[in-house]
């Protein structure tokens, strides 16, 4: 895995796809996937919960992401929206490598199931 330049943590690099919208985003190993995003000004939420969230604390289930690549569930929560077809919550998401997630705007709270 790729290092920063004059650091010695690790990088991976996290592709979103928003619509037809696609960005690169470089993201530090172990980093929530919420900051991430947010950090890069791309939010996991949808209109009506940008400002009613719970700041990432596992608790509303409004900053859900698809997941293109398969990682496997570590939280309770991510395990049964995983084994029920439901947007994995990318504040309860560690970034540990290379990944590809798909943000889902048509939620208007929670995202449907697939």
């Amino acid at each position: 895995m790729p290092t920063v330049p004059g650091d010695s943590q690790e990088i991976a690099y996290v592709t979103v796809t928003d619509g037809d919208d696609e960005h690169l985003l470089v993201a530090p190993v172990g980093a929530r996937l919420r900051d991430v995003l947010l950090r890069h000004g791309i939010s996991p939420h949808s209109p009506a919960t940008r400002r009613l969230n719970c700041g990432g604390r596992g608790l509303c289930a409004t900053c859900g992401v698809r997941l293109v690549d398969d990682q496997p569930p570590d939280h309770w929560h991510d395990r049964l929206a995983d084994r029920f077809g439901y947007p994995r919550l990318s504040c309860q998401l560690r970034v540990d490598g290379d990944t590809t997630v798909r943000l889902d705007r048509e939620k208007l709270v929670w995202g449907r199931r697939e």
